[in-house]
């Protein structure tokens, strides 16, 4: 049996907490399109992402813990997540530190085929 959208993202979360790069990269789409949280944009396909998660991991300690899934009305999936920024010990950040702080924000998820298409970071008011 298939695994749900739901299921496959957080099983991303989970490779991504463990910085398993493979693992999340097989969750997504050859040519995804995936929001750039540092630096804003969006960056595209698997080695962009590679490349990015290698430059962010070497400078802070990002875990996203997600809290909510929903479905969305015109298809995507709604993960509303925990962002939590340490440094490279281990301790957590306070403020701004290379775009990122710990805050709730709302992942969005476009899926096809149990794969990532698409992925945009939105604010939670």
């Amino acid at each position: 049996m298939p695994k749900s959208d739901f299921q496959v993202i957080k099983e991303m979360y989970e490779r991504f907490n463990a910085r398993d790069i493979d693992g999340v990269l097989a969750a997504v789409a050859d040519d995804v399109a995936w929001a750039n949280g540092m630096d804003g944009g969006h960056i595209h396909g698997h080695e962009a992402m590679r490349g990015y998660w290698t430059r962010q991991w070497a400078v802070v300690s990002p875990h996203v813990e997600p809290i909510a899934f929903q479905q969305t009305s015109d298809g995507a999936v709604a993960v509303e997540v925990i962002q939590s920024v340490f440094d490279l010990n281990g301790q957590p950040l306070n403020g701004q530190t290379h775009g990122l702080r710990d805050k709730t924000v709302m992942h969005i998820f476009r899926m096809d085929s149990n794969k990532v298409t698409r992925f945009d970071i939105q604010d939670v008011y």
